[in-house]
Formats: C-alpha cells, sequence, structure tokens
C-alpha cells in the first residue's frame, strides 16, 4: 500500500490538508497526519482543531512514497520555516519520489528552486513565489513527480489527482462519482 503523509503547521487551511487526507483514505492509501507543532493537534487557520497521527519526530520517511504540503496562512510559513521538513522536501526531490502543494504552499517549491522549467499553479498572488516555472491558472498541475494546485477550490481536484497517481485514474473517477464530483451530463 502507498504511504503520503500530509504536514500540519499552526493555521494550515482545513478543507485543502483534510479533503486530501478524506480522499486518499477512501481510496485505499495510507495516510499519515503529521503535526510540525510536536503537538498532538495542530489547529488550522480558522480555529478548526485536528488530532494528529504523528508528529514529526515519529515520522519514518523511508516509508512514505509522497510528501504534502497544504496551504493557509501562517501555516505556509510555518512549514517553510520547519528545517526538518525541507530537509525532506529536498531530499524527496532529489530521489524524484513524489511532492505535493496546494495554495500558497507551491511557493515553498519555487523558493526552493524545484519549479525550475515545470508548470506549475499557486493561490492568485502567489504566482511570483513560482521562481522559474510555467506558471498556469489550471486547478492542478502535475509535472512529473511535482504536483501542484491553486486553492480551497482546487482542494478536491488536488486529492483526486494525487489518488490517481497511486489507485490509477479509473479509480479517481470512480471516486469522484461516489462523492457526486464533477459535471453532470
Amino acid at each position: 500500500m502507498k504511504k503520503i503523509a500530509v504536514f500540519f503547521g499552526t493555521g494550515f487551511e482545513e478543507i485543502e490538508a483534510l479533503t486530501v487526507v478524506d480522499i486518499c483514505r477512501r481510496c485505499g492509501l495510507d495516510v499519515d497526519m503529521v503535526s510540525i507543532t510536536e503537538e498532538p493537534a495542530v489547529t488550522g487557520s480558522h480555529g478548526i482543531r485536528v488530532e494528529m497521527d504523528k508528529m514529526f519526530a515519529e515520522a519514518d520517511f523511508s516509508a512514505y512514497d509522497m510528501l504534502v504540503l497544504p496551504g493557509g496562512m501562517p501555516g505556509t510559513k510555518h512549514l517553510e520555516a520547519h528545517g526538518g521538513l525541507m530537509e525532506q522536501i529536498d531530499a524527496f526531490y532529489a530521489a524524484g519520489k513524489y511532492i505535493a502543494a496546494i495554495c500558497a504552499a507551491p511557493s515553498i517549491f519555487g523558493h526552493r528552486g524545484i519549479l525550475k522549467g515545470r508548470k506549475a499553479c499557486s493561490y492568485p498572488g502567489f504566482e511570483s513565489h513560482l521562481e522559474g516555472a510555467r506558471v498556469t491558472a489550471g486547478p492542478v498541475e502535475i509535472s512529473d513527480h511535482v504536483i501542484t494546485s491553486r486553492g480551497m477550490g482546487t482542494a478536491i481536484d488536488f486529492a483526486l489527482a494525487i489518488a490517481g497517481i497511486f489507485c490509477g485514474p479509473e479509480k479517481a473517477e470512480e471516486m469522484a462519482q461516489s462523492i457526486v464530483y464533477g459535471k453532470e451530463e
């Protein structure tokens, strides 16, 4: 079974983070909610506290197939300020393992030089932080092993893209239909 870690810092965007956790778990993926605060519950940008599965120090990075960074403010700034997490993002990128970010969090990839020459998207107003990227307004951009998305309104697209990578496009489409997501025929 593929294993994903979603990282939570104080001020994370609740829908972006939890949509990935929910949809990926529904698809049968193993998802850890990991606190970078070393507290067992982390409060999002809209005051919602979420119980974590693990603390950062307990995470076994060799077991993960993907690292996911939700957006939100100041959550994105807290993620970027966490040295250990940034070391892991760089290591996953260098190893060709999947990394994903949504909303303001793709700016972290831009600051680290990860987006050079890649298609990428972010929350409107953060495009200048996508250093070297071919910036789009698409809901999700998948460029090899780097996935970016724009915000709360694209959280389902983002989560389904992640599920599709590990479970296949048919399973992602089946999930979209089961949650009544998509256009009516």
